[in-house]
């Protein structure tokens, strides 16, 4: 509990608000101890020099009336200090003498600021010359001001500033609560979840992302990725079952004629021949299902190498066209070649043919007897295109991008790899795939090559 988020996130914040409330505290008290001492300074000053425009403003010093020193006081202490031994004021002022000040005032000129103690009491005081003429220095006026008063301010503040910062800590903690919830569920939720990712179970619920912040967006993110493992499950688990279905029916088809023929269940010459056939396509049919996972695995890791020769468009469409007539004948397809143009480009022609092949079976596949499947070579603006138009079924927008992933298919039949080979091998000779589809009305793939 301690060491987790959810509790360091408000602690450390209330350390953080606790921190700065002290440092201001103090900064705060400092300042007004400060402020207030000059202040008090500047009364006693202000205070010290009335009184003795008072004393000094009169000829006899025993006839300054004592509610105009008072009125000039305040309300604070007064005291005299002797310059020489026998002055005196005949208003019954308490002595002080200068070695109690620390000063010396026979050299005093001007105010001066001192503390001292008298009878359990500090006082803050201001000292002023007292003088009788030009430079005839009588003693030194004394008005004081205890320092438990100056204290007892600072300590009011401090009250009132404990009060305020108990206030301000209660209102922190509440926030710093709800703000550490706030970011700690979403982060927790993403724990749990990744949690049963790393468990293997990618059906995970997030809950909707607030927002538009950084742990919304890695809400989202995160939503998505579990998604696509999950999707990239589905697909391995379906590449599994029709790589092994379509395995073992070449195989099972071999081992039968093979069988056959060892065992001598055959001895029609031209049947036996015939099984050999059956047996010579259907290692054919294996050697193709290896090549096609060979090729997405080399395409993914980037090791696929590209030839470079002269290829002739037309010969190389009429003999992928030439490929699919029978199944056109057999399953009475309306099926045609159109070409437009004869160019001659340098690419590899191995692998132009392958695209047009998987093109073409993912036409026939799809398209039912007696539909439609035309091929159109054309060329125009420095670009080759092969376009593979068919009556079949047609495709959603939401399945456009979908059916060019590996081993994807849209009815669970195939190896799903035939139009993400030729995506892929499409870019990697320069190329691209456009598609044009519509549900219900058929579509159209076109392999677009660059002339040059």
């Amino acid at each position: 509990m301690l060491g987790s988020l959810r509790f360091r996130l408000p602690a450390l914040f209330l350390l953080g608000i606790v921190l700065a409330g002290l440092v201001a505290a103090l900064i705060s008290i400092r300042f007004f101890q400060s402020y207030n001492r000059a202040r008090a300074v500047d009364e006693l000053r202000s205070e010290g020099g009335g009184v003795v425009r008072l004393y000094a403003g009169q000829a006899g010093l025993e006839t300054v009336p004592r509610k105009q020193l008072q009125g000039a006081l305040g309300g604070d202490s007064i005291f005299w200090v002797p310059a020489f031994r026998g002055a005196k004021l005949y208003q019954g002022l308490p002595e002080v003498s200068s070695k109690e000040l620390g000063l010396d005032i026979r050299r005093l000129r001007e105010s001066a600021t001192v503390e001292f103690s008298r009878s359990g009491v500090k006082y803050l005081a201001v000292v002023r010359p007292l003088s009788l003429g030009q430079n005839n220095l009588f003693g030194a006026l004394i008005v004081a001001k205890p320092l438990s008063q100056l204290r007892s301010r600072s300590v009011t503040l401090a009250e009132r500033l404990g009060i305020a910062f108990g206030g301000g800590v209660v209102v922190s903690s509440l926030l710093g609560l709800y703000l550490s919830r706030r970011i700690t569920n979403p982060l927790r939720a993403l724990s749990e979840a990744a949690d049963e990712v790393a468990a293997g179970h990618y059906g995970v619920e997030l809950p909707p992302a607030r927002g538009s912040d950084e742990i919304s967006h890695l809400s989202t993110r995160f939503a998505d990725m579990a998604a696509k493992l999950a999707e990239s499950e589905q697909l391995s688990r379906n590449f599994l079952m029709s790589v092994s279905h379509e395995l073992r029916t070449p195989l099972t088809a071999i081992r039968g004629h093979v069988s056959a023929v060892r065992d001598g269940v055959i001895d029609d010459p031209a049947l036996r021949d015939q099984s050999l056939e059956v047996i010579g396509e259907e290692a054919m049919r294996l050697e193709r299902l290896v090549g096609d996972v060979l090729d997405l695995a080399k395409l993914d890791a980037h090791r696929f190498t590209v030839l470079q020769e002269e290829v002739d468009m037309e010969r190389l469409s009429e003999r992928a066209y030439a490929a699919f007539g029978e199944e056109a004948r057999k399953r009475s397809i309306d099926y045609r070649l159109a070409i437009d143009a004869k160019p001659v480009i340098l690419t590899d022609g191995d692998r132009v043919l392958q695209i047009i092949v998987n093109l073409l079976s993912n036409a026939f596949r799809w398209t039912p007897e007696g539909g439609r499947v035309a091929m159109t070579l054309s060329a125009e603006n420095g670009a080759v295109s092969v376009a593979v138009a068919d009556t079949g079924p047609g495709i959603g927008a939401e399945e456009r991008e979908r059916i060019f992933r590996p081993f994807w298919s849209r009815d669970g039949g195939g190896t799903g790899l035939g139009l993400a080979i030729a995506r892929e091998l499409a870019v990697a000779l320069g190329g691209r795939i456009e598609l044009v589809s519509e549900p219900g009305r058929g579509s159209r793939f076109e392999l677009v090559l660059p002339a040059l």
